[in-house]
């Protein structure tokens, strides 16, 4: 399996996900965008980063999406997704997407010159 950059697609499955439920006007189709984008990331979590990061990564993507409902009453829809997107995205980065620093014993040994 492929691996990219999860930080990015879980921002963007939240503003994809509100963006296919307000053209459509059905709340449930944007609810299969959030589904399988979170889904998708998880699975690249899991491989990466363990099966407790992945929970507290679904955890937070499903915190920020419940406070997005909460943040619109106060800004409007539109900035609401947009900054929970872009607090999905720094925490995707930390948590999962960041270059761990290598392991020390996976080192080779320094190329000798002849």
């Amino acid at each position: 399996m492929t691996t990219f950059p999860t930080a990015p697609l879980a921002a963007l499955t939240l503003v994809v996900g509100y963006l296919v439920a307000d053209i459509s006007g059905v709340r449930a189709l944007g609810g299969v965008v959030l589904v399988g984008g979170v889904g998708v990331c998880a699975l690249q979590w899991r491989r990466r980063v363990g099966v407790g990061r992945t929970l507290l990564l679904v955890g937070v993507f499903l915190a920020l999406f419940v406070g997005s409902h909460l943040l619109a009453l106060a800004v409007g829809a539109w900035p609401s997704v947009l900054t929970v997107a872009a607090a999905m995205w720094a925490v995707g980065f930390v948590v999962a997407d960041r270059e761990r620093a290598p392991d020390p014993d996976a080192r080779r040994a320094p190329a000798t010159r002849r």
